[in-house]
């Protein structure tokens, strides 16, 4: 996605109004073009070498604002690699120890420093390297510039036109306070495949129904936390692509916006689905984080009184939705217990989350929540049975433990 020194927008009161990129604009399909064919034969080139040619489409100031955010987006799609038989600190810490040792001999000897004697014979303490030439590459082969390119993803200059959209609108996303969001007509299918990105991204959020069909979610933005700011607003940004793929929505997000030499101030800005954005990543339905995947292997095999089952029916809790991960099962008893892995989380939010589940589900739900992902200061302090907090990663037989506990079956 872009960071903010790549930003294209304008101000129009109290909004902050991308400038999103035609896709039928000429100049902008040529300019993209260009790029691509750069990046197309990159491949065995170095940051620096690819940086010297892309230097010749990108002007100074605003007008090179484009053309370096799309030269970054092609960037991210590349792999890179510091090519050279030898890691370069122990090489530059032994070449410059002997460098050194060598201008203090030739000092007391009366005789100039000579930088090929010393290369050649570095050369000769490794048999890895054919020429001195070899031996400079690789002395600063770790450094960002000097990294090769060893593949490219590449793409059309269309899809690169609607991904550098998509960026810009991410990246002026990582500066929300807060987002309200308006889906409708999601099947429940689309609705399900909604909340499932939501949990994946870890937000915080909050779902009411609106309508047969249609739901409000609110989400915290990165700046209304304490800490994780950066990591949360990353992890908001990848969730637009799965809006996205909604047929009708409208978003408003609450920005604090800030300039060089000027104090943050409130903002706005809107994105709906008739703005024609489009998602560049593939629709693949629902999707199940690798580190639930693991929980649920071992929670089925190991775990030989309570079945695990997958999408339960979301459940009305007061005036607003909740779509718990799983549905535990026990089977000598049938009593059921519903399962929430949460994302990064506040005290206050799960205290009140979970007051509300108590009220409308006692006893049948457990929420689990890893320490890793808390947003605001840490505190001692006793959790409901309802509540299960792990370090790493969730281990089958403590939840079902504590699942027992709470439909009263221990």
């Amino acid at each position: 996605m872009l960071t903010g020194k790549l930003l294209r927008v304008r101000h129009q009161r109290h909004q902050v109004v991308p400038l999103y990129v035609s896709l039928q604009d000429p100049l902008v399909r040529t300019l993209a073009e260009q790029l691509l064919e750069i990046f197309r034969r990159s491949v065995g080139r170095s940051r620096g070498e690819i940086a010297e040619e892309l230097a010749d489409l990108i002007p100074e100031g605003p007008q090179g604002l484009l053309p370096a955010g799309l030269a970054h987006l092609l960037e991210e799609r590349c792999s890179f690699q510091s090519v050279t038989a030898v890691s370069p600190e122990p090489l530059r810490a032994a070449v410059f120890t002997l460098a050194a040792q060598r201008r203090r001999q030739w000092a007391a000897e009366g005789k100039p420093f000579d930088r090929q004697a010393v290369l050649a014979e570095a050369l000769r303490s490794y048999g890895q390297f054919e020429s001195t030439g070899q031996i400079e590459e690789a002395l600063f082969a770790d450094l960002k510039s000097e990294q090769r390119i060893v593949a490219f993803e590449d793409l059309s200059a269309e899809r690169l036109l609607e991904r550098y959209n998509v960026a810009l609108a991410q990246g002026v996303l990582l500066r929300a306070v807060r987002l309200e969001i308006q889906v409708s007509g999601a099947t429940p299918a689309r609705f399900r495949q909604l909340c499932r990105a939501v949990k994946f991204h870890r937000l915080i959020v909050r779902i009411s129904p609106t309508g047969p069909e249609n739901y409000r979610l609110e989400v915290d933005g990165p700046l209304s936390l304490f800490s994780a700011t950066q990591k949360y607003g990353l992890q908001l940004a990848l969730f637009l692509p799965t809006l996205l793929h909604c047929a009708s929505f409208h978003l408003q997000a609450h920005l604090r916006w800030s300039r060089a030499g000027k104090a943050a101030r409130d903002k706005t800005f809107t994105l709906s689905s008739a703005d024609g954005l489009r998602s560049h990543l593939p629709d693949f339905g629902m999707y199940t984080p690798p580190e639930l995947e693991a929980f649920v292997q071992a929670f089925r095999s190991r775990i030989r009184d309570w079945s695990l089952q997958s999408e339960p029916a979301p459940q009305m809790v007061g005036d607003s939705v909740w779509v718990p991960d799983y549905r535990l099962v026990h089977q000598p008893s049938g009593r059921e217990v519903y399962l929430e892995f949460f994302g990064f989380w506040r005290k206050a939010d799960l205290h009140r989350h979970c007051a509300r589940l108590q009220q409308a589900l006692p006893g049948r739900f457990l929420l689990c929540v890893g320490e890793g992902l808390r947003v605001d200061e840490a505190t001692q302090e006793r959790w409901d049975a309802a509540v299960y907090r792990y370090k790493r990663a969730p281990l089958a037989e403590e939840v079902a433990e504590r699942a027992a506990q709470v439909a009263g079956l221990a």
